[in-house]
């Protein structure tokens, strides 16, 4: 049995200033809505943070940037964020901007034990500065290191009490690789069930790589709304 959390606020406490959390999502889209927003109100800074983007100015991680409690971002998107250009401008936030397919590998890789690998994305780019190179069957390749956190915050539809999770569609982006990359990782669920009572044939997360789950429900924004 894995420890159910009734307080989102009792998750964040357990954070401490100067962490590295990785934070699950796409967009707005599967992303652990109520675990940020406690984040916000407790105040914790110094924060290092792995997600493919920062939010937006408004919603999800782009809340925390702009209350300053986020030093360090490593992620691939940053174009929905105003407040993110502007630190970084300014030189209040530190960016390590990754190809997408590159960290969505490098955080699979730090679950899996594997401490380095060679990609061919980013070869001949301001990535490549300072990273070895090496050439394979004629073709160059980046060395690029393993991604691992303190804390994994994510974000499923379903938990069992036994910590394994289902995920709702594209929520299954960077997730799953997440909650394997975590030291300590929780998932904010929509619904907790009695263990065994998942199929287990369409469970994505099994429970070994959960520490705690805690069910709220989300509102769910649109990052970006087209209308005619």
């Amino acid at each position: 049995m894995k420890k159910i959390y009734t307080s989102f606020n009792d998750v964040v406490n357990e954070i401490q200033d100067g962490s590295t959390l990785m934070v699950g999502g796409f967009g707005l889209v599967g992303i652990p809505e109520n675990l940020i927003l406690a984040l916000v109100e407790s105040k914790v800074k110094h924060l290092t943070v792995i997600s493919n983007n920062c939010g937006v100015d408004d919603w999800g991680l782009g809340l925390l940037l702009k209350n300053k409690q986020i030093d360090k971002m490593i992620g691939s998107y940053v174009g929905e964020n105003k407040e993110f250009e502007r630190q970084v401008l300014s030189g209040e936030l530190e960016v390590e901007l990754v190809p997408q397919g590159t960290l969505a590998e490098r955080i699979r890789a730090g679950g899996a034990g594997i401490p380095a690998f060679y990609t061919p994305a980013g070869v001949g780019t301001p990535i490549a500065e300072g990273v070895e190179v090496r050439t394979f069957d004629n073709k160059e390749y980046l060395l690029q290191t393993e991604l691992k956190a303190d804390f994994s915050l994510i974000r499923a539809a379903k938990g069992d009490k036994s910590g394994n999770l289902m995920y709702n569609k594209t929520a299954q982006n960077f997730n799953p690789m997440m909650a394997a990359a975590g030291k300590t990782t929780i998932a904010e669920v929509e619904q907790i069930v009695e263990s065994g009572s998942l199929d287990p044939e369409y469970i994505h997360t099994p429970g070994i790589y959960v520490q705690g789950l805690i069910e709220g429900k989300q509102e769910k924004r649109i990052e970006r709304l087209t209308v005619r």
